[in-house]
């Protein structure tokens, strides 16, 4: 499981002219899904996530949470973050989670955020979405489930 989470003074995700989630301050999330990926290792990039200190406090040093500035989330399924692109100058996708298998674990991961998060919009699961983001720094973190 991989997420690209991405400091963010706003963001919006649009699926034709409908803006159907939009954040202020806080993270844009795109996470992208494996077949051998299941809900302990969703748990477990979440509680990561969440507690990442990667807000700035009065001295200007990253040491807050999301929590600590009551920042939201804005959650983007993106089977692309699976790309491989060893092989020629077309990406190949067969590492990317089946659809059924990547939307029943990223509702899953919206569900949990939502308990822990009090504002939490998404993108909608297969479709064809504009993103649009202010990145706060930038602030770019590349959390991967194999990695932690």
């Amino acid at each position: 499981m991989r997420f690209v989470i991405q400091r963010v003074k706003e963001a919006d995700v649009k699926v034709g002219e409908e803006i159907i989630g939009q954040i202020g301050k806080g993270y844009l999330v795109l996470i992208g899904v494996t077949d051998s990926d299941d809900q302990a290792a969703a748990d477990k990039m979440i509680r990561k996530m969440i507690g990442l200190r990667i807000f700035e406090d009065e001295q200007g040093k990253t040491n807050l949470s999301l929590a600590d500035v009551d920042g939201s989330l804005l959650l983007v399924s993106q089977f692309t973050l699976y790309a491989n692109c060893r092989k020629g100058n077309r990406p190949s996708f067969i590492k990317a989670g089946s659809p059924e298998h990547a939307n029943a674990l990223y509702e899953y991961i919206v569900s949990e955020c939502r308990k822990a998060v009090p504002e939490v919009q998404t993108g909608r699961f297969g479709a064809e979405m504009d993103v649009r983001l202010v990145n706060d720094g930038p602030f770019t973190i590349l959390l991967d489930s194999e990695e932690l």
